[in-house]
Formats: C-alpha cells, sequence, structure tokens
C-alpha cells in the first residue's frame, strides 16, 4: 500500500471509531464512568488542517449481567396424573376449540399450584399467544406463583422465559407434542416446522409477533398475505453508485464484495425486508438480517448438493431473540446464525451452508473505497423513511434470551469468526480492532486476520481468504457460541 492510500485508509478508520464509538468526527476522546457504571464518552471538537493519526484505543468495556437468582428445586421424572390432565385440557384436540374457556382455567391454576417449575415452559408458551383481559393475567401470575418470581408489567413473558432459560429449567415430559399442536393451531402454515423434534432446543422458540412468508420465489412485489409477514426480497433492482445519491453518506450499508462485485444494502432497507435472496459475482445467495441481533450474513446457496437452490424466507419464530429462517422449497428450518439445517430434509443431509463477509460501514465509506458498486434502490424501503424501527430496540433486547455472557455489554458490536486453524469461534471487539487498526497495528489471532475494509473490518486467513465473518451483537454471538474466544481478552 502508496504512503496516500495508507493516509486514506487510517482516515477512514478514524471516521468509522467515530461512528462506532457514536461520538462523530473528534480530536481528542475520553471515556468516563458514570454513576451507574456504564460508559460515557466525553468529546471536544477542534479544527485542524489535517487529521491526527493518533488514535485512543478504546477501552473494553464491562458488561453487566442480570442476577436471576438461584434456581429453584427442579423435579425429574413423570408429571402427576392431575397436571397431565391440566396439560392435556390446555393444549389437548379441545385447542381447535379456541382458548380459554373455564375449564382452561382451572388447569391454569393446576400448573401454577403444582410446584413443577418444567412446565413453567408451557405457560411460557402460551404467553406469546394470549391476549385477553381475563386470561393472560391469568397465564401470567400462575406462571410467577410456580416460579416463585415477582415481575413488572407489561413485559411478563420475557421476564418468565429469562428465568427458565438462565436457571436451564428442562422442558416437561412430551413437550415437543404440546408445543407442536399449540404453534400449528396459531399458524398452520408453521406446522410442517413441527414434523420432527430435529436438533433443536424447542424450549427456546418463540413467537416474534408476525406471520409466516411463504410467498413464491420471485413473486415478492406482493403483498404479504393478510395476516402480515416480514417481506422478504427477491432478486432486489439496484442502481449503480451514482443511482445513489438519495441515501446518505454516514447511513450505515452493509457491504458485500463476491468475486469482485459489490453491492451495499442500506441498513434500512434490512430492517423492513430482513431477507434477501439475491445473486452477486455469479454467485446465488441469501442474506438474513437480523434486527434483534444486529447480525447480517450471507449464506451461499448455489451449491447444495442434492437440492435446489434453497430460498430463504422468514417463519415470524425467534430462537433466543434471533430470527428463525426456513427454506421455501423444503420447509427445512436453519438456524440462523450458523447457517446449519436443524429440522427437514437438508437437516437429515446434513446441509450447512458457508458464508461470505459482510462489512458493516457507511454508504460514503463504502462507496469511495468501491466506486463500482451497485446500492438497492429506494423504493425497496417501502416508504418507510431512513429510521424504520424508530428505537425499538435501543434499551436492548425485547425478548427472552436468559443470562448474557457478562464480558461485555448485551449490544455491544462485535466481529464473531470461526478460526481456521482451531475451530474456535472469536469475537472480535470491533471498536478496539478498528481503532487498532487504524493506529498502524496488525491484528492476527489463531490464523485469523483483521482487515480495515471500507471504513470497516473483514477477517482473512494466512493466505488472504476470506472467513466469511460477520458484525453482530455480543448476546447473540455469545449465545450461540458460549465457548467463545473475546478479542481483546477482557
Amino acid at each position: 500500500m502508496d504512503a496516500p492510500s495508507s493516509s486514506r485508509t487510517s482516515q477512514r478508520l478514524l471516521r468509522f471509531v467515530a461512528l462506532v464509538l457514536g461520538v462523530g468526527m473528534v480530536a481528542a476522546a475520553c471515556t468516563t464512568s458514570t454513576p451507574d457504571g456504564e460508559s460515557a464518552e466525553t468529546t471536544e471538537t477542534t479544527e485542524a488542517a489535517a487529521p491526527s493519526t493518533t488514535v485512543v484505543i478504546p477501552a473494553l468495556p464491562t458488561g453487566a449481567q442480570q442476577d436471576f437468582g438461584d434456581p429453584p428445586s427442579i423435579p425429574d421424572g413423570p408429571l402427576t396424573p392431575e397436571v397431565n390432565d391440566a396439560i392435556e385440557s390446555l393444549f389437548g384436540p379441545t385447542l381447535e376449540d379456541g382458548l380459554f374457556d373455564s375449564n382452561e382455567l382451572e388447569a391454569l391454576d393446576v400448573l401454577g399450584n403444582s410446584g413443577d417449575v418444567r412446565v413453567g415452559w408451557l405457560l411460557s408458551d402460551l404467553l406469546n399467544f394470549v391476549r385477553g383481559e381475563d386470561t393472560r393475567p391469568g397465564v401470567a401470575n400462575n406462571a410467577t406463583k410456580l416460579l416463585d418470581i415477582t415481575i413488572q408489567p407489561p413485559d411478563d413473558r420475557q421476564q418468565i422465559t429469562d428465568r427458565l432459560i438462565a436457571w436451564d429449567v428442562p422442558a416437561p415430559p412430551d413437550y415437543f407434542r404440546h408445543k407442536k399442536r399449540l404453534f400449528s393451531f396459531v399458524e398452520r402454515d408453521w406446522e410442517p416446522f413441527f414434523d420432527e423434534a430435529g436438533d433443536v432446543d424447542w424450549r427456546y422458540i418463540g413467537w416474534g409477533g408476525v406471520f409466516i412468508d411463504d410467498r413464491p420465489f420471485g413473486q415478492t412485489d406482493q403483498p404479504c398475505p393478510s395476516r402480515g409477514c416480514i417481506p422478504a426480497i427477491d432478486n432486489p433492482p439496484a442502481s449503480i453508485a451514482s443511482g445513489g445519491d438519495w441515501y446518505p453518506d454516514d447511513a450505515f450499508v452493509f457491504g458485500v464484495e463476491i468475486n469482485g462485485e459489490t453491492r451495499a444494502y442500506p441498513r434500512h432497507i434490512m430492517e423492513i425486508r430482513e431477507m434477501v435472496n439475491d445473486t452477486l459475482g455469479g454467485r446465488d445467495f441469501a442474506m438474513p438480517y437480523c434486527t434483534l441481533c444486529g447480525s447480517a450474513q450471507v449464506f451461499f446457496t448455489d451449491e447444495v448438493e442434492g437440492f435446489d437452490r434453497p430460498v430463504m424466507r422468514t417463519s415470524g419464530l425467534l430462537n433466543r431473540s434471533n430470527k428463525v429462517m426456513f427454506d421455501l422449497r423444503t420447509n427445512s428450518v436453519f438456524d440462523t446464525f450458523l447457517g446449519a439445517a436443524v429440522t427437514g430434509p437438508m437437516a437429515a443431509a446434513g446441509v450447512v451452508l458457508p458464508q461470505a463477509s459482510v462489512v458493516t460501514t457507511t454508504w460514503g465509506e463504502w462507496k469511495e473505497e468501491h466506486p463500482e458498486t451497485s446500492i438497492l434502490r429506494e423504493e425497496l424501503a417501502l416508504g418507510q423513511g431512513l429510521n424504520p424501527l424508530r428505537g425499538r430496540d435501543d434499551n436492548g433486547p425485547i425478548f427472552p434470551i436468559g443470562d448474557v455472557d457478562p464480558r461485555l455489554p448485551v449490544q455491544e458490536p462485535i466481529l464473531g469468526v470461526i478460526s481456521p486453524d482451531s475451530g474456535e469461534p472469536i469475537a472480535f471487539h470491533v471498536a478496539t480492532a478498528v481503532a487498532t487498526l487504524a493506529n498502524g497495528e496488525t491484528i492476527e489471532v489463531d490464523g485469523i486476520t483483521i482487515l480495515p475494509a471500507a471504513g470497516g473490518i473483514r477477517a482473512v486467513n494466512d493466505d488472504g481468504d476470506d472467513l466469511g465473518g460477520h458484525q453482530a451483537f455480543w448476546f447473540a454471538w455469545s449465545q450461540f457460541h458460549p465457548d467463545t474466544n473475546l478479542w481483546p481478552a477482557s
């Protein structure tokens, strides 16, 4: 890299450091401690003839872990006949007649008084869907009585389920059958997902508040069904970089480069669509974006042996706040974070989709480094503006996740990579990595090299080959990789 190019890269990384830290372009920044233990930036802005190349490497933040207390006594063995009868009353064939009648309200009391905390998972499942003013409190009150906890409305399901997850309460006997009946009753098109237990911990599967997107491939210009879905887009229209002048330079994009062809996916469009099936550089891929996890990923879908190209859609279900995607052609459910099929024909075949890197950066930085890039067209935002979420997730996860690894705050951005040498997952703290590279230092860990990329960062191996890393919130990466290493070590 020649000197002018190196200087430009340093300046880009400096700007990205400022964006990651949320302080704007500053000549000096320091981190202070607030009374509640959170970090706060104080800034001082000056005019300078040229940007300084001195970078203050941010200290690794310290996370906060909610204390859920000691778990209650957890029985094992079969349920009592009385509890079995109550569950059958709630989840048996009479479910087809709807929820609830007086007998079912009595059944809730049986579960709440049972002392068997395992049935808390069934009460948590009901809280996905029960909305009646005379029924939801009955479910929530019996759950809190069963678990001997106090909660603050209105997030009753989240507070109850967080404890079930954190305490690792096992599911009750025959749980899968009962859950299948409930979820299939609510959304008939979910039923194929429950044809087999698969490699899924069904305790963690919940409803995200929307229904399935099962529109045929290539027909995503048609509206969602009347009950609503998160509308994926197939083969989205894109324009050359100059056609992207509608998008602010300081707004975030997810940048993808495949075989020399580049494309920018504006974050606000991905917040609305959450799933793209696209082709770039001669490769077909699916690109899910989990807004709740801060995670955009690219999974190649053109070389799946024994199957036609998978077409990914959003199911409307969640796994510890991570969207659950499925293949439209086979109804195979995938672990969206790992790219592995967990139910259906593709799970039986052991399908794991390979990934390509996604660079989180700004539109200005991306098009400066990739002037030949394309960008999705403005109309894909469906007229919802540049901030469709309107701060929905700003205060942390809004769905159950249980315990959080306390090494970082829950929504701290990391770049997650699997080591090509050891196979171990490693999370690179984004702000520290960006600042380190801008300071002229190198980052090489376990066969992974972190490089600057259009104002963001990406991971390659010793030969310079892409490792398919992606950015995510810490809580999401650490949940799906509980034994992850962290760089720098805390």
